[in-house]
């Protein structure tokens, strides 16, 4: 029996070293995966943030495209009106001034005279002849433009068509600047977006490794549970032959101590001096 209680607690010594062994390799692993869990957390943290950010762009940019629609209709509406005015303008200067204003024409005339006046080297009768030429000119301008004031009517129409283009003009700038910012705005959530799915796939990485550790870790965890089981069980069969064994020792010890104070009380029967020790035998075994 002494042979075979030794090779339990030797299998006991295996079962609790191997217990151990699972213990510390769950450990590492539950610590390995704290660290995926953190890293998916952190991830996930920056690609809610990217994603809000992402949002803002696309509000500002919607927004954005909105005032672009808005001053596309405003732009139109300028161009229209410029469209009608000319075509008013048209017909008012064809019904009051049938035969068109001279001026410009008169004007360009008038230039190339100047010109001349002062780059040409004249004898002194062609000069004034220039001169008087010049000066015929200018008078028939004056004469024109101050007909040409009386048609008020002409006048405000051309006003009009002059602020209605700048409206217009103004407009279509207003237009391709905000449609530049939009696009900007644009391009900005489309790469936040897609800076975010790179991230998010980083996370569900980490999500797979944390998965994959935990499992890990849990098969660890049942190895151990399983071997301190069995250390469980290698020490209740040992504590029992242990007990059996001491059990066994003690009925031998008692039946060898019982056979001792019977001889020893055949000695003190037959009239056999005894000694101290040999009366301490036959007390304690009850002789006396």
């Amino acid at each position: 029996m002494t042979e075979l209680l030794d090779e339990l607690e030797g299998k006991r010594s295996e079962a609790n070293n191997a217990a151990e062994k699972h213990r510390r390799q769950r450990d590492e692993l539950n610590g390995g995966t704290r660290d995926w869990v953190d890293k998916r957390d952190e991830l996930n943290s920056k690609v809610r943030v990217m994603i809000d950010k992402a949002n803002e762009h696309k509000e500002n940019r919607d927004k954005l495209n909105n005032e672009v629609r808005e001053t596309k209709v405003q732009r139109d509406n300028w161009n229209r009106a410029v469209s009608e005015l000319s075509e008013k303008l048209i017909e008012q200067k064809r019904e009051k001034m049938p035969d068109g204003s001279p001026i410009r024409k008169l004007k360009i005339q008038l230039k190339a005279l100047e010109n001349e006046h002062m780059t040409s080297v004249l004898k002194a009768d062609k000069e004034r002849a220039l001169v008087d030429k010049i000066g015929e000119i200018s008078s028939q301008i004056q004469a024109f433009e101050k007909e040409y004031e009386q048609f008020e009517g002409i006048r405000q129409i051309e006003r009009d068509l002059r602020e209605a283009k700048k409206q217009a003009e103004a407009s279509h700038r207003k237009v391709g600047d905000l449609a530049e910012k939009a696009q900007l705005e644009h391009d900005e959530m489309v790469r936040l977006f897609e800076e975010a799915d790179k991230i998010r796939r980083e996370a569900d990485q980490a999500q797979e490794k944390f998965i994959e550790n935990k499992l890990k870790a849990d098969e660890e965890h049942r190895n151990h549970i399983e071997h301190i089981r069995q250390v469980h069980d290698f020490d209740k069969i040992i504590s029992g032959m242990r007990q059996k064994l001491h059990k066994s020792r003690k009925e031998r010890e008692d039946d060898s101590a019982k056979k001792e104070s019977e001889e020893i009380f055949d000695k003190f029967k037959a009239g056999e001096k005894l000694s101290t020790e040999d009366l301490m035998v036959l007390q304690k075994s009850g002789y006396l």
